[in-house]
């Protein structure tokens, strides 16, 4: 199993998690590789595909969806089927996070190479697990929707997206 695809999601998490440790700068900085950053966000048009493509399809959570029954018009049925989807999800997630934990913890402990790398691919490997659960719950719960909620969703999402870009 390749393991490039999840380098990027731990490194974000790596790299948030210091941020948010950082006090604020006032003016934009170089991050990796040289990239201006701003806000703690790289400026690289690669990373934001890949963040786009990772986040495509967030708006169908099942949370976000339950959140939104009454607009939606769920039934009783797609509620449960959602909930259930989102209980499946949590499980999954969690139990996936709770094996990352140990190898975060032997990574920052080990002092050669050989052991950091094993415990980073495998803490990396979890953190994809659990980053899985979420999407394919996503999926699932989209699947439940008619047509006409899943567009409804769509457009709140697009009108979301037009208010954030105007923000900016």
């Amino acid at each position: 199993m390749s393991h490039r695809w999840t380098l990027v999601p731990l490194a974000l998490l790596c790299a948030g998690s210091l941020a948010a440790q950082q006090p604020p700068a006032a003016a934009p900085h170089a991050g990796m590789h040289g990239m201006p950053m701003h806000d703690g966000m790289m400026a690289d048009p690669a990373m934001q595909h890949m963040m786009d493509a990772m986040m495509a399809g967030m708006e169908y959570m099942p949370q976000h969806l339950l959140a939104m029954k009454d607009t939606l018009k769920l039934t009783a049925d797609q509620v449960t089927r959602i909930t259930a989807i989102g209980q499946r999800a949590k499980t999954s997630h969690d139990a996936a996070l709770a094996a990352a934990m140990p190898h975060l913890d032997e990574m920052a402990q080990a002092t050669d190479t050989a052991a950091k790398k094993h415990h980073f691919i495998a803490a990396h490997d979890a953190m994809g697990e659990a980053h899985w659960a979420m999407l394919n719950a996503a999926l699932q719960a989209k699947a439940v929707l008619t047509d006409a909620q899943r567009a409804q969703v769509d457009a709140m999402r697009a009108q979301h997206s037009g208010m954030m870009e105007r923000h900016n």
